[in-house]
């Protein structure tokens, strides 16, 4: 019976290959099988031959062959291909991107503790920080992504962790992760990088100082609208109390979903490029449009932190939101007009998807705390999938058109 660490691993060579070749190739001889595609191990638990056996299953790290709470060796070949492109020593996989942000929070963080945190986050960060964490006496503090100096000037004697998310949902704003890094770094404080919107294709934080990377994997990494689960990807000195922290909470990702997962991951090269690709242009025919306001992407020149963008992104993501002349009702009127475009929740999947976050969030929000978070009831969030890109112009500007 072998674990992950008794795997062969890849020849630590290979940390020269680029992304595509290592999505492909990352996991090489991780599995004793043979086999071309990881198999599926569809089992709960596994058997020792002998006592010895048993304990060292049972106490080894990150043991994966033991009970699948612990993991699944087919979860092991994402595992590596995640650790690879992130730059990273090790990764976990969680059953969601919220599943691998409590995991992380809970290993880390105890009562009295402090977080610093960006202002605008993913809603579901926002949720656990404000209405979860503060019950275990763990308090935040937030600002400004745009401004380094914020976060330095809100750590605390009892801060410990620095939370960031870049780019930003949904407005597509930058954080500088090599200035907040270093702040951290000079205070003693772990800094934790949500890198969902831009994947490792794009942008690896911890080649910039960021410890912890963590991803909704359900989005870019799986992209085909077919899977839940998260990933964390750090140094091996957080890895141990990470996963040991997950054993705890118990948000184990299945192996069919693991074996999804790969699938994902193989392909993701060629498809983040194809988003980046698709977004951009579609972000540069919008502006041109005389019913849109405002385009926010960063891969725009006019975007206010497209250099920043330049520096620590080598693509823009297949994320970009855009306001229109018109309220909730009219924004809704657009989405309806639009054939190729869904309205759906999530995002970095093969389909083109667009949401009124607005109209999300209208149930537990009000018009100022809209504005508080840059949004508008104008404003449209869209992920730009893999359609043709000529097809996805025509369709917006014949909706656009239509609401005129």
């Amino acid at each position: 019976m072998t674990s992950p660490s008794d795997m062969k691993k890849p020849d630590s060579k290979k940390r020269t290959f680029k992304p595509a070749t290592l999505a492909i190739h990352a996991d090489d001889g991780f599995d004793p099988s043979g086999s071309l595609a990881p198999p599926i191990y569809q089992t709960s638990t596994f058997k020792a031959d002998t006592a010895a056996e048993f304990d060292a299953m049972a106490t080894g790290a990150f043991h994966s062959a033991f009970y699948a709470r612990y993991g699944n060796p087919t979860g092991d070949h994402a595992r590596r291909i995640i650790a690879e492109l992130e730059s990273a020593d090790d990764a976990l996989l969680t059953a969601s991107g919220m599943g691998a942000f409590t995991t992380i929070v809970m290993a880390l963080l105890a009562s009295g503790d402090h977080v610093v945190a960006q202002r605008v986050h993913y809603g579901g960060t926002i949720g656990l920080l404000e209405n979860v964490m503060h019950k275990f006496g763990i308090t935040t503090s937030f600002v400004d992504q745009t401004d380094p100096a914020a976060f330095e000037a809100a750590i605390q004697p009892n801060t410990k962790l620095m939370i960031v998310e870049t780019p930003t949902n949904p407005v597509m704003a930058i954080t500088d992760l090599r200035a907040i890094a270093d702040i951290a770094q000079k205070h003693g404080v772990i800094t934790l990088a949500d890198n969902t919107f831009a994947t490792p294709i794009n942008q690896r934080p911890l080649e910039f100082g960021i410890d912890i990377v963590y991803h909704s994997a359900t989005k870019y990494f799986g992209g085909h609208h077919d899977l839940i689960a998260g990933a964390i990807a750090a140094k091996s000195q957080h890895m141990e109390k990470l996963w040991r922290t997950s054993l705890a909470v118990g948000a184990t990702l299945n192996a069919f979903d693991g074996w999804l997962l790969v699938r994902g991951l193989r392909t993701l090269k060629l498809r983040v490029d194809q988003h980046n690709s698709n977004a951009l242009q579609l972000a540069q025919a919008l502006e041109k449009h005389p019913r849109v306001t405002q385009v926010y992407y960063p891969g725009l020149e006019n975007h206010p932190q497209h250099a920043l963008a330049k520096a620590q992104m080598s693509g823009f993501s297949g994320m970009l939101s855009f306001e229109i002349d018109g309220d909730m009702a009219t924004a809704n009127r657009l989405i309806d007009d639009l054939q190729l475009v869904d309205r759906a929740a999530s995002l970095g999947g093969v389909h083109s998807l667009i949401v009124s976050p607005a109209a999300m969030l209208a149930a537990v929000m009000t018009e100022d705390d809209f504005k508080a978070r840059g949004v508008s009831t104008g404003l449209l969030r869209l992920s730009v999938g893999l359609e043709d890109i000529d097809d996805l112009i025509t369709d917006f500007y014949e909706a656009l058109d239509g609401i005129s």
